[in-house]
């Protein structure tokens, strides 16, 4: 183990390794509860089942996402820990887990089709990006790529996913709500409060006790933002799920009720996962709707979708991995990561491996920084990383009693780290702010991921090439801008 990870020769020591692992593990432990609800619309009780989506449905995809969230998760980190040797962690990325549920799950039921359908429809093009990314990743081109974007959109995507995010859990926890004048307020809780002794859309008078359990939710996730804010002011490692199980608790005493903890519930959620999630994108119907339905918008759009799944995790990638790198003094004489090459394979394997298992877009996850932080400095912390997340796959009953109000704090949190970001664009330049802005700023305003990175890259390549500016390495962005020219045009998202 000495000899292979090389743990004395990077500095560290094994006990070193095994506390960075565990460190790393608390710092991201919350996507195992986050995930399966971004990705399925929190399930059997979620928002899309409020709608009228059957909850039978809607909770299989839920099971099925729980345990490829973690199967992933540990595939692609052992990935991590014996091809690059490296004390990174993957899972599946935030934001474009949203991107998923909002294009393929959602999409689906909104668009009167066979949600399970749409769901594996989306995996098939999670696949397609996969491959895409690997073969971008053996020739070289994904480097080229990356190096080639403007530096601007590259800072702008990250912070811009982070909004998107913080938007999600804001919704979510009812923080926020439609508004016919102004599109979206604070929850009103005036307003709530008056509705007391009134009689509802139901014909039942409301009562204080009906106001207090929507008063609930808003006030647990906003106590849990602070709670995980102190926590990181204090410099714990672990405090987002700390914030979530704090959340979850004040819910159920808030709410004066205890949670269904029901064990064979285990059973089933393996059950969902061999039957919905395994090998689903083999579906027939899934390649066929991926390319032909309503919601994705045909062959044009899918093409799209696959690009943005790719651009989104390429930079999502390379920003960690040179960001943890350098926090670990782990960077050559040009100052890139060492094993950068086998690093990223290892994410783009990691992300084929999660469409087989049945989730979204797997990525390498900036809070493994946390565990380097804490001395990790070898692939043996992401082997103790992995081995956490293992065990995690016998705990679908814990997990699914965690509300949308809990997690939703974590959506916001990892909102704000993600947002930092943005604190790198030149701003008086505005061949770089405008771009960057627009980036950022649309994201969340268009629900989209993508409309934010195409709406930058066509800003910027029309101010480059009336200031002046358009160069060599431009033809890159320039391809990417004039792609989205034709979607905005030709496909309706």
């Amino acid at each position: 183990m000495e000899k292979f990870f090389k743990i004395s020769e990077r500095g560290s020591t094994v006990r070193t390794e095994i506390f960075a692992g565990i460190t790393t593990f608390f710092a991201m432990a919350y996507i195992i509860f986050v995930n399966p609800n971004q990705v399925a619309a929190e399930g059997a009780n979620g928002w899309l089942v409020g709608l009228g989506a059957d909850p039978a449905t809607m909770g299989q995809i839920w099971n099925a996402v729980y345990i490829a969230s973690i199967l992933v998760a540990v595939v692609g980190t052992l990935l991590m820990a014996f091809y690059a040797n490296m004390p990174f962690a993957q899972a599946c990325g935030m934001g474009l887990n949203s991107f998923f549920c909002t294009m393929f799950v959602s999409g689906a039921f909104f668009a009167g089709e066979d949600v399970i359908t749409g769901y594996q429809s989306g995996l098939v093009i999670i696949f397609l990006s996969g491959v895409v990314f690997l073969i971008l990743s053996i020739t070289g081109l994904r480097e080229y790529v990356a190096k080639a974007m403007p530096d601007c959109l590259k800072k702008a995507i990250p912070a811009g996913i982070g909004l998107f995010i913080a938007l999600i859990g804001f919704k979510n926890a009812g923080i926020i709500e439609d508004n016919q004048y102004t599109f979206v307020q604070f929850f009103d809780f005036h307003g709530r409060l008056d509705t007391i002794g009134t009689v509802g859309l139901d014909g039942q008078t409301i009562t204080g006790l009906d106001v207090w359990r929507q008063i609930v939710p808003v006030l647990i996730a906003l106590i849990g933002v602070l709670i995980i804010a102190i926590l990181a002011k204090y410099g714990v490692k672990a405090n987002v799920i700390i914030g979530i199980v704090a959340s979850t608790v004040l819910y159920y005493i808030f709410m004066w009720e205890l949670p269904d903890f029901d064990l064979s519930a285990i059973g089933q959620t393996f059950k969902d996962f061999g039957e919905v999630g395994f090998l689903g994108l083999f579906n027939g119907d899934a390649w066929d709707a991926a390319f032909n339905s309503s919601y994705i918008g045909g062959a044009f759009s899918a093409v799209m979708l696959i690009i943005v799944f790719c651009l989104v995790d390429m930079f999502d990638t390379v920003g960690t991995i040179y960001g943890t790198a350098s926090q670990a003094d782990m960077l050559d004489e040009n100052g890139d990561p060492i094993n950068i090459n086998k690093s990223m394979m290892c994410d783009s394997i990691g992300t084929v491996t999660g469409a087989l298992l049945g989730t979204s877009t797997c990525t390498t996850f900036v809070e493994s920084a946390s565990g380097v932080s804490a001395g990790g400095r070898t692939g043996f912390a992401s082997v103790i990383t992995a081995v956490c997340f293992a065990v995690c796959l016998f705990l679908s009953p814990l997990a699914s009693i965690v509300p949308s109000c809990a997690t939703a704090p974590a959506l916001i949190f990892v909102g704000v780290l993600m947002a930092k970001n943005f604190a790198k664009v030149d701003m008086d330049d505005m061949l770089s702010a405008v771009p960057g802005f627009l980036a950022l700023i649309m994201m969340p305003l268009t629900y989209s991921i993508s409309n934010g990175i195409g709406i930058g890259a066509i800003a910027y390549v029309v101010i480059a090439l009336f200031s002046g500016k358009y160069t060599k390495k431009d033809i890159v962005v320039t391809i990417i801008a004039a792609l989205f020219v034709c979607k905005f045009i030709f496909v309706t998202m």
